[in-house]
């Protein structure tokens, strides 16, 4: 082999090459949410069809009709909404985290970051909430993993799996976030030049904003 083909050879496999021009910290962000988005279908799949060859289905209007506080009171889905505005707010402030990194900007990524672990640790409250009311029930039977006054056992569990699933997401991105907020006032990622930590974990917590959407449609909407 000659020395052209060599150092062709050598370029082309150790790794001096970026795939897709970004970093390999954001491209295995990216094949990670790819898997987890998989498995986010798979469940919600799942969902859609037990959801359509069962006889009777709860309507969500009749079961996420409460509010805090405001006992007694028909609001069909109005504590949802809000949930869901929180966490797609929290998106929008994460958007401006990530730009202010990008602009080298500490005091903006620290001051938007604690914004979106915020808007994190309310989405949870009011997902323990909503958990707590819809164990409690209205009419004294509540819902269980095997039991669920509204309807078909299979609402209940469905519902406890996913949402549940797509909360311990939320959770761990309220740590990460929480963590990479910590590096930032200690000027971590200044010292480093970059601020490709807070993109990465950014991509995150979009796609959790993401999956939010199509588990609201499918669970409080169809």
């Amino acid at each position: 082999m000659s020395a052209t083909s060599t150092t062709l050879a050598a370029s082309d496999w150790t790794g001096g090459k970026s795939p897709f021009n970004v970093s390999y910290g954001k491209l295995m962000m990216w094949l990670f949410l790819l898997s987890d988005a998989f498995t986010f279908s798979g469940f919600l799949i799942a969902y859609g069809l037990v959801r359509f060859s069962a006889d009777s289905w709860p309507v969500p209007e009749e079961v996420f009709n409460a509010m805090p506080f405001m006992h007694g009171v028909n609001a069909p889905l109005i504590f949802v909404g809000i949930m869901t505005f929180i966490l797609i707010l929290s998106s929008v402030t994460m958007v401006m985290a990530v730009d202010a990194g990008h602009r080298m900007d500490k005091k903006g990524v620290a001051k938007w970051m604690g914004w979106t672990i915020i808007g994190g640790a309310v989405f949870l409250g009011c997902q323990a909430w909503e958990w707590t009311h819809f164990i409690i029930g209205t009419g004294g039977g509540g819902a269980s993993l095997t039991w669920n006054e509204y309807g078909p056992a299979s609402f209940a569990a469905f519902f406890f799996f996913i949402t549940g699933f797509h909360g311990t997401h939320v959770l761990s991105g309220v740590v990460i976030n929480y963590l990479v907020y910590y590096n930032t006032i200690r000027g971590v990622y200044e010292k480093r030049g970059h601020y490709d930590m807070v993109e990465k974990v950014g991509l995150y917590w979009h796609f959790i904003d993401l999956v939010w959407v199509f588990v609201f449609t499918f669970f409080y909407l169809v």
